[in-house]
């Protein structure tokens, strides 16, 4: 097998041949140009600035080029010649100068005359015009030695000069097979085509020799043989090798599957398999989730690639591992395979190798905090934020770009994980987001919006951060990683679903791209969210069958490295399906379980607020909501202290809420009013009908404390009529059947009360109808 030629690039040459000698036309020459270029060029503006199913589409034009010559004639066939026989098109021309390299010795002077191709240098010109060669003609067009073109034309030449006879031999042969499917046509338009033309050799000793001489030299080559080599070289097998792998790496994708299997064809067809086809297969096997094969083949590929005891990549092999391992489960295992890795690079004094194992060591910190909280207390490694610390000087040191702007972002998110400054977050990302437009890392913009988008939902503003998610879905999501597409995108499937709009939700799941989501963790974190939404549209139409099958699905998958958002939705949808069902001691249970977890873990203090809500939200259920006003209280300094405005809000309403079981209704009415506003920035329809049916509860204690049939009374019983009102609307648009009924009741109990018994029973009808209706689609 050939390094470099092969049957496609001798197809190559022989097209810029006949774009040189003007056989070309101007209306065809950028169409023409263009298809060499992207066979000779590799850059990856022609991949990252297009759709995910796009990204491919360069690995499957170099193996459908090799295998084929079928490329060529999609682009020359619709073309007519500039010069040569007259109605004969481009094609012809091209078919016409390859059938002409017609025996091996016509293939030696094929690349023997690339040379005239190319303008001529000083001492060439010089020694043509001491022997008295004229000068090239002026009009004639040759390439420039350093050009794309005239460097491939000229590595061409010298791979060939390279060759062993046995390699050349075999090159025609190829390039017999390569041409032979043209055959047929060639013989339509040539008169003087014969079945002997492909060797002028064969051709000329026909009558002496019949077809001994043809049969020993070819076999049964041109015969159709499926099983027949395909006409790759080394230099095509590694390009693609690399391209796949880089792809990968990249954007955490799979290799999709028509892809996968022509690259087999061609490593079978191969007569060498490269030790990177190893790494290649265990990238895909990890991707797939399958841990026993990706082993084997890490161990085989780092077995090739160290057989002769070299050390030097030694921490590379130990660094896979680990988060090999990590994926695995087996966390310790990983945790002490990266503490090698970092042992490792510093013998060797791998600085890059050395970073990114400390970097990985802190995201996996803050991820399994039960698994490392001894390493920081025990090794020399420091806590977490000496570690970022560490990364982020070093990284600016060392001029790594992509680690210096990573520990900035990690340090906003660590900052607003904990309750800290949300300025000093703001510059962080202010200061990483400087370095990603200075240096172009498009990959990164992922990463970095992701954090924006929950920075604007902890400060309230859904508005900015849904149009955030939009911003990175339209024009950076191609750029970035599978990981971070899914997330943005799950995120506005999020806030989708809390307005009601579940359908618009799951539908913008379903438009991801199919082929990304064969990769294994994707899939699971797709499958989730999907059963999360579902989840809550059905706890909300009080279809707690459905429900409760989604929950057992959900709860067995907990322990496969769940998000820690999600898997706290999970467990906070748990306790409202418990709610639901009256199993308020379970609910509770569950509750004090979740609060002791998290704090033992010390995560994200978001997740500790919404169960100290929750925690208020049951103590109200079970008809006690003054026992919630420490933990109240307690959820509102800590939000507001950490500027969490989501939950600010809702646990002001519980304040009210307990405010009005004591019988203050007009401080309860004051917090309501002032907060409502904001609430509705928030865009999340269950919170602000919540706080509309406080304020509903609270206009009607104060209309109890007004004296009887009193324009006063009237008046807040008209305000609280207005407030059930618009809970109401709230509950309808994510469709919460049960407290849509409530309302029903408290507006039917208004309307008695205010001695309106046609509207009373009316309302009382509508009640019974919305309960008939829900029970109609649960059948459904």
């Amino acid at each position: 097998m050939s390094r470099f030629i092969n049957p496609a690039k001798i197809g190559l040459l022989a097209l810029i041949e006949l774009y040189l000698n003007k056989a070309v036309p101007s209306a065809s020459i950028v169409e023409v140009l263009s298809f060499i270029t992207s066979h000779l060029i590799d850059s990856d503006s022609l991949t990252s600035s297009s759709d995910p199913e796009s990204r491919w589409r360069r690995a499957e034009k170099t193996v459908s080029i090799v295998i084929s010559i079928a490329d060529f004639e999609k682009v020359l066939a619709p073309h007519t010649a500039a010069s040569g026989i007259p109605g004969r098109g481009l094609w012809y021309a091209f078919l016409d100068r390859l059938w002409k390299i017609d025996c091996l010795h016509a293939l030696h002077e094929f690349f023997d005359n690339c040379s005239s191709l190319l303008v001529k240098t000083k001492d060439q010109l010089r020694r043509d015009a001491e022997l008295g060669i004229p000068a090239p003609d002026p009009e004639v067009v040759l390439l420039a030695r350093n050009s794309p073109f005239g460097a491939f034309v000229r590595r061409c030449q010298l791979e060939f000069t390279r060759l062993r006879f046995s390699d050349v031999s075999e090159l025609w042969k190829d390039f017999i097979k390569y041409r032979q499917t043209t055959a047929a046509y060639y013989r339509k338009k040539t008169p003087s085509f014969q079945r002997l033309s492909f060797d002028h050799v064969l051709l000329a000793g026909e009558n002496d020799w019949g077809d001994t001489i043809t049969s020993v030299a070819y076999g049964d080559m041109l015969r159709d043989d499926p099983n027949s080599t395909l006409p790759v070289s080394t230099d095509d097998i590694e390009k693609l090798l690399e391209f796949q792998i880089e792809q990968m790496q990249k954007y955490g994708t799979r290799i999709p599957l028509e892809i996968q299997h022509q690259f087999h064809d061609l490593l079978n067809d191969s007569f060498m398999v490269p030790s990177l086809s190893h790494y290649l297969s265990y990238l895909d096997a990890w991707r797939a989730g399958d841990y026993s094969t990706s082993f084997d083949y890490l161990h085989r590929y780092f077995d090739y690639t160290m057989q002769n005891k070299d050390r030097s990549f030694y921490q590379y092999a130990l660094m896979n591992l680990a988060v090999l391992q990590a994926d695995f489960g087996c966390y310790k295992e990983a945790i002490a395979a990266m503490l090698e890795t970092v042992s490792t690079a510093r013998e060797n004094r791998d600085m890059t190798c050395l970073n990114f194992a400390l970097n990985w060591l802190f995201h996996f910190g803050r991820a399994h905090p039960e698994v490392t909280k001894e390493l920081e207390s025990n090794s020399m490694l420091g806590t977490g934020k000496e570690s970022l610390a560490y990364l982020r000087s070093r990284a600016k040191e060392t001029g790594m770009w992509i680690l210096w702007s990573s520990a900035l972002m990690s340090e906003a998110k660590t900052g607003l994980a904990n309750g800290e400054s949300v300025a000093t977050a703001i510059e962080h990302l202010v200061r990483s987001s400087q370095i990603l437009i200075e240096r172009n890392m498009k990959s990164m913009v992922g990463s970095q919006l992701s954090i924006n988008i929950a920075l604007w939902d902890r400060l309230g503003i859904a508005y900015l951060s849904s149009t955030t998610c939009e911003v990175f879905i339209r024009c950076h999501a191609r750029h970035s990683t599978i990981d971070d597409e899914l997330k943005v995108t799950s995120r506005q499937a999020s806030m989708l679903a809390l307005k009601g709009r579940y359908d618009e939700g799951l539908a913008l799941l379903e438009n991801l791209d199919a082929n990304s989501l064969r990769t294994w963790k994707p899939s699971q974190y797709w499958y989730k969210f999907r059963g999360i939404i579902k989840l809550r549209r059905d706890i909300h139409r009080n279809n707690l069958d459905g429900a409760e099958l989604l929950l057992s699905q959900l709860l067995q998958s907990k322990n496969e490295d769940l998000e820690p958002d999600l898997d706290v939705i999970t467990d906070t949808l748990h306790v409202e399906c418990l709610i639901r069902r009256g199993k308020l001691d379970e609910a509770f249970s569950k509750v004090e379980r979740m609060v002791s977890e998290l704090r033992d873990e010390n995560k994200d203090v978001a997740l500790r607020v919404r169960l100290l809500l929750l925690k208020a939200e049951l103590l109200s259920q079970c008809g006690r909501p003054q026992k919630g006003f420490t933990i109240a209280v307690r959820a509102a300094n800590v939000a507001w202290r950490a500027r969490l405005l989501p939950y600010l809000w809702p646990a002001i309403g519980a304040i009210a809420n307990i405010l009005s079981s004591l019988g203050e209704f007009e401080p309860a009415i004051q917090l309501l009013n002032a907060v409502l506003p904001r609430s509705l920035e928030c865009e999340n329809s269950a919170m602000t009908a919540k706080l509309y049916s406080y304020l509903g509860d609270a206009n009607m204690g104060m209309a109890g404390k007004m004296p009887p049939k009193s324009n006063k009374r009237r008046e807040f019983m008209t305000k609280a009529l207005e407030a059930i009102e618009k809970s109401f609307n709230h509950y309808s648009s994510v469709e919460d059947i049960n407290k849509q009924c409530e309302m029903m009741a408290k507006k039917a109990t208004i309307m008695k009360v205010s001695g309106d018994n046609v509207l009373a029973n009316d309302y009382a009808a509508a009640y019974l109808a919305i309960r008939k209706d829900a029970a109609a689609q649960i059948k459904m």
